[in-house]
């Protein structure tokens, strides 16, 4: 290794990622493995959506764009916020970006200085803690647990501030655990925001996707919340547009200009075909997220109740298409768990260590198989289940 390679490697950890790498090769040498663990939704894009990004490449949008994105799609952005109860936001304080992992390392390298504190819910979203460390800065996971279905409260948040803190993330629905947050919670947290002068940046991309009675709290549209929240979100997940690559983020006047030229020193301007085809699903029908939505309802429905038969513990899965389930008491660690049903079973699943959980107990689950290859999944995991136990008894 190089100094300067080994400089990088002490900077940014890459564990997590060589773990997912390795999973993945050894999958690459394994015959029909059932994936249940990207979060990559196995659902094409609506073809009304694809029909306007084939329309535009035709009509010649193959050229950059406006920084911020195309106008009429940040209208559209606006509106759609507008319209399931978050701010109101100008097209002005929108940017388009190269979907919504490129807009967390954009506002970390805007926001965030060498010493700086980011709060982070544990498990969460592991590229913002990767984010952290390229600013320099010093990531304070809050730890959750299963007594509150992993999600983050007012009074979790208030213990882990320290002089040094500046910026809270709210992941809701939450990824990997697929919970989300009470209204009544988030508003408190809101609360406990004001009170220590906290940037929030409120990750809403999976707030389409929720079910039963479940909903989410868009935190901008709070008293008192528009001048120290950025919105975050993107088309990838309730559109399944994941590899359009095009997601967003929308903030107060005074910290956009910052943020919309970092963003225009990475990307100059994100895909045109993209953002022409995020204008279609925006403004198209909305049935075809409803009708997604039902579908890995169903799903999730059938993944639990093959781990309740199985014996697995598991969060509420409230929102996103993810299942947290708990499988120490198989009498093994998640990590040694996902490789041996991986190389046994045929199936892949990531443990939480991936999303920083302080365990090694969890595994994710992704609701992003057909519910007959969910079932034949359920099957393979209760032979290899059913072998562990045996031999923690006769050990």
């Amino acid at each position: 290794m190089t100094e300067a390679s080994s400089r990088l490697a002490s900077r940014v950890k890459l564990k997590d990622a060589h773990l997912v790498t390795r999973m993945t090769d050894i999958a690459e040498g394994l015959p029909d493995v059932i994936k249940l663990g990207r979060g990559d939704p196995d659902l094409d894009t609506p073809a009304h959506i694809i029909k306007a990004g084939q329309e535009a490449l035709a009509n010649g949008a193959t050229h950059y764009m406006h920084p911020l994105g195309m106008p009429a799609l940040r209208r559209a952005i606006a509106d759609n916020i507008a319209a399931y109860g978050g701010a109101r936001y100008e097209p002005e304080n929108i940017v388009v970006t190269p979907g919504g992992q490129h807009a967390m390392f954009v506002i970390a390298l805007a926001l965030l200085n060498p010493g700086d504190e980011i709060l982070v819910p544990c498990p969460g979203y592991n590229p913002y803690h990767q984010a952290a460390e390229m600013a320099g800065a010093e990531t304070v996971h809050i730890r959750t647990s299963m007594e509150t279905n992993f999600c983050v409260t007012a009074e979790m948040v208030r213990a882990h501030i320290t002089p040094r803190s500046k910026i809270l993330v709210l992941i809701n629905p939450n990824n990997p655990t697929g919970t989300v947050t009470p209204p009544a919670e988030v508003a408190r947290i809101a609360e406990v925001a004001k009170e220590h002068d906290l940037i929030v940046i409120s990750d809403e991309i999976y707030a389409r996707l929720t079910y039963g009675n479940h909903t989410v709290q868009p935190v901008a549209a709070l008293p008192g919340m528009f001048e120290r929240t950025i919105t975050l979100s993107g088309m990838s997940k309730a559109y399944a547009m994941t590899g359009w690559r095009i997601g967003y983020f929308a903030g107060p006047p005074d910290l956009i200009p910052a943020l919309a030229e970092i963003n225009h020193a990475f990307a100059i301007s994100t895909t045109s075909v993209s953002q022409h085809a995020a204008l279609a699903a925006l403004t198209g029908p909305q049935d075809c997220v409803e009708d997604m939505r039902a579908i890995y309802d169903e799903r999730r429905r059938v993944l639990c109740a093959g781990l309740t038969e199985l014996g697995i513990p598991y969060a509420e899965p409230q929102g996103a298409f993810y299942v947290y389930a708990d499988v120490s008491k198989t009498g093994i660690g998640a990590t040694l768990f996902c490789e041996r049903l991986l190389r046994e079973g045929q199936v892949l699943m990531y443990p939480g260590g991936i999303y920083g959980d302080y365990t090694d107990d969890f595994v994710r689950m992704s609701l992003t198989q057909p519910v007959a290859r969910i079932r034949e999944a359920m099957t393979r995991m209760k032979a290899v289940v059913e072998t562990i136990r045996a031999e923690t008894r006769a050990a």
